[in-house]
């Protein structure tokens, strides 16, 4: 039973994983419309596109993560949402940080603006996503007291 259990952090890994290229793809997706309906420079209208980008892949994360990933400790409550929205804030604030600083740097080079803007979102994905991961398993839905319960089989 212990070693089933020591297996199930590399297995959510794989699933918040899966589930984070879906919202990868939303919220890459999302930034880049914005970008090519109202394209922009100004950093206060590019934090409101990654903020808009970021919110709406938050939401699918909380949805499929709670459903899948943490299923066995997700309870629903308002707990945990109100945790979730924190780490959720906490993530966007990594996020943005990074979007607007390695766009700030690569501003200097010659690279285009739009694959300025995707390199910046990418790094700030990756990063964003292994902060959310952490607080998700440790902080949202810990299952610390379950941990080590064994079954009556």
């Amino acid at each position: 039973m212990a070693q089933q259990k020591q297996k199930r952090g590399p297995l959510q890994f794989l699933q918040f994983g899966v589930i984070g290229f879906a919202n990868a793809g939303i919220d890459i997706g999302t930034l880049n419309l914005l970008l090519i309906l109202f394209h922009t420079d100004d950093r206060m209208l590019l934090l409101l596109y990654n903020t808009i980008a970021y919110t709406l892949a938050v939401a699918n994360s909380y949805f499929w993560n709670a459903s899948i990933t943490f299923k066995r400790s997700a309870k629903g409550n308002n707990r945990q949402r109100i945790l979730f929205i924190i780490q959720g804030i906490i993530s966007l604030g990594v996020s943005n940080l990074i979007f607007l600083g390695v766009n700030e740097v690569l501003d200097y080079t010659a690279v285009p603006s739009w694959l300025r803007y995707n390199i910046a979102k990418g790094l700030a994905m990756f990063l964003s996503f292994l902060a959310s991961f952490f607080m998700m398993k440790y902080f949202v839905f810990k299952d610390f007291g379950t941990r080590f319960i064994k079954d009556a089989d």
